[in-house]
C-alpha cells in the first residue's frame, strides 16, 4: 500500500540540520519496504512518502516537494504516464528542485540517455549494495551525479551516436555559452563519471572548487544536472568524444 508520511506538504528550504526528504517510487511492494528499512536507519534521510507508478508519484512530488525521488524504469502506464522516464521528465515539471534518481535494473543505453534527457541525476542499478543507498542520496542532493564509470561510458556511447546520425539538432539555440578551459576540463571528467574528490585530485584542486565549477558549468548552460551537461556540451560539440 502506498501513502504519505506525515508531515508539512510544502515544507521551507532544508537546513543542513535537516533530514534528506526522499520519495519512494516503484510498483513493486517489498522493494519499497525494503528500501525504507534501509533509509530508517539513516538519522538524516527521511522517507516522506511512497508511490506505486508514475502517475502517482507524480502527484505526490507536487505534494510533498521532496529533496529526492527514488524512482524505477520499468513501471506500469497510468493517466497517461508511462513508466519511470514519463515520471521523471512531469516530476521535474512540478517540482524542478527535487532530485530524481533512477533506481532501475535496466543497462540500456537508450534507457540511460533518456533518464539523463528527463532530467535524472543518478542511475544506480538495482545490485547495488544496501548501504551504498544512503550515500548515493546524499551524494546527488549534495549536487553531485552518479553513474558508475561503466555506465557513464555507455552514456558517451550513445551521446556520440545521437550526434553522428543529427539527432536533437533539428531546432538548433543560440551559441553556446563559452566555458573556460578549466570549466572544460571539470566536464571532461564529469562525463568519465567522476565525483568531486576524484576531480579534485586530479585537477589539484579542493572540493569546494569543484563545486563552484560544476555550478558555474550549469548556470552558463541554464541546466540543472551534471550529466545534462555533459549532454548539451557533446551535442553542442563543447566537448570532444574520443
Amino acid at each position: 500500500m502506498t501513502g504519505t508520511r506525515p508531515g508539512p506538504a510544502v515544507p521551507a528550504q532544508r537546513g543542513d540540520d535537516e533530514p534528506i526528504r526522499v520519495l519512494l517510487v516503484d510498483d513493486h511492494a517489498l522493494l519499497r519496504r525494503g528500501l525504507d528499512i534501509v533509509l530508517q536507519t539513516e538519522p538524516d534521510i527521511a522517507v516522506v512518502g511512497e508511490a506505486a507508478d508514475g502517475s502517482e508519484a507524480v502527484a505526490k512530488a507536487a505534494e510533498l516537494l521532496p529533496d529526492l525521488v527514488l524512482l524505477d524504469v520499468k513501471m506500469p502506464s497510468r493517466d497517461g504516464i508511462g513508466g519511470g522516464i514519463q515520471a521523471a521528465a512531469a516530476i521535474k515539471e512540478v517540482a524542478p528542485s527535487t532530485r530524481i534518481v533512477m533506481l532501475t535494473m535496466s543497462e540500456e543505453e537508450d534507457d540511460l540517455y533518456q533518464a539523463i534527457k528527463a532530467g535524472a541525476s543518478g542511475y544506480l542499478l538495482k545490485g547495488i549494495a544496501p548501504h551504498e543507498i544512503a550515500d548515493s542520496i546524499r551524494a546527488v542532493v549534495g549536487g553531485q551525479s552518479l553513474i558508475s564509470p561503466p555506465m557513464a561510458a555507455k552514456l558517451l556511447t550513445e551521446f556520440a551516436t545521437m550526434v553522428r546520425h543529427g539527432e536533437d539538432r533539428k531546432n538548433p539555440g543560440p551559441p553556446a555559452p563559452r566555458l573556460t578551459d578549466r570549466e572544460l576540463e571539470v566536464l571532461k571528467l564529469i562525463a568519465t563519471g567522476a565525483n568531486n574528490s576524484k576531480i579534485a585530485k586530479t585537477l589539484f584542486i579542493s572540493e569546494n572548487t569543484v563545486k563552484n565549477h560544476v555550478r558555474n558549468i550549469l548556470e552558463k548552460l541554464q541546466l540543472h544536472s551534471r550529466m545534462e551537461a555533459v549532454m548539451y556540451a557533446v551535442r553542442e560539440k563543447i566537448l570532444d568524444l574520443p
